[in-house]
């Protein structure tokens, strides 16, 4: 979470290959198989206007596109550069968004180049296949959760208990798997969140502050599982992986190498790890720094 002591991870979590195989990238790919590239969204390739953080003049500000709108109001955007970038990336390898959001939320998301074969909503909890979401993987992930930690009911009871009013905006249960709040962040007691963090690992669950939503989810509901099945499904050689928060560090530790941008929780925490790299810029000028990394690293 923000704020806490520095993290560095395992070098790397090794994926399981086929049958009979050991860890994947321990040798030289066949001739044709992928590249998985496996990528956060929001704060790491998509940005809203407020975490754009333009830090130019006016006159020198990327032309930007809009690639998600809300309640009829343009809400998300990346660099036109970025755009151009992400397309080709989606052609060169397989592209999986893997993201927190719930499958409403992703849907609302029009991405440049053409339509990704696979997508991972709610941390992990759906694999998208064609857009739909894949029964046998939802099951999984409930048997995971039933057996792995306290019920959601028990910690939205222990949340709304604890928020107080005064800065609690909003409280949302997303899919049926998590929770998480919106808040005032001015308002925000400043160890709130730690005592919360503190609570929710006894429970088996994990917390996160990202921008005014406080998420508690779930320790099995993770991005990297469902990237490792996808990987599995398509027989990927390399996961190149990226993203900003504490939800995306398991994801960024199961693959083979990884970037974060230079703000988010992540980043305040120093967290790293020796296949990790930071990336300088923060806001908008991150994420087309990110997917000029990942194409180049896919086409070498």
């Amino acid at each position: 979470m923000t704020g806490s002591a520095p993290h560095h991870g395992p070098e790397h979590v090794p994926r399981p290959g086929p049958a009979g195989d050991g860890p994947a990238g321990d040798g030289p790919a066949e001739a044709g198989t992928p590249v998985l590239v496996a990528s956060d969204l929001d704060r790491t390739l998509i940005y809203s206007a407020a975490a754009l953080a333009l830090g130019v003049p006016d006159t020198l500000a990327p032309r930007l596109l809009c690639v998600e709108v809300y309640e009829r109001r343009p809400l998300s955007y990346l660099t036109e550069a970025a755009a151009a970038l992400l397309e080709r990336l989606a052609r060169a390898a397989v592209f999986v968004p893997a993201t927190t959001r719930t499958r409403e939320q992703y849907g609302r998301i029009h991405l440049p180049g053409p339509p990704v074969p696979y997508a991972i909503c709610a941390n992990g909890g759906h694999v998208l296949v064609d857009g739909v979401s894949d029964p046998d993987w939802q099951r999984q992930v409930r048997g995971s959760l039933d057996a792995g930690c306290a019920p959601l009911a028990t910690v939205r009871e222990h949340l709304l208990a604890s928020a107080d009013a005064e800065w609690l905006l909003k409280e949302r249960v997303a899919e049926d798997l998590f929770a998480y709040l919106v808040v005032d962040r001015a308002l925000l007691p400043d160890t709130w969140v730690k005592d919360l963090a503190d609570w929710a690992d006894g429970q088996g669950w994990t917390v996160s502050l990202q921008g005014r939503k406080i998420y508690a989810v779930p320790k099995p509901l993770t991005k990297s599982a469902a990237v490792a099945e996808v990987a599995r499904r398509t027989g990927a050689c390399r996961v190149l992986t990226a993203g900003d928060s504490l939800l995306d560090a398991d994801l960024l530790l199961a693959g083979d190498e990884g970037w974060r941008p230079g703000h988010g929780e992540l980043a305040e925490s120093g967290w790293g790890a020796p296949h990790v790299t930071p990336v300088p810029e923060r806001g908008v000028a991150a994420g087309e720094e990110i997917l000029r990394a990942l194409l180049r690293a896919v086409e070498t």
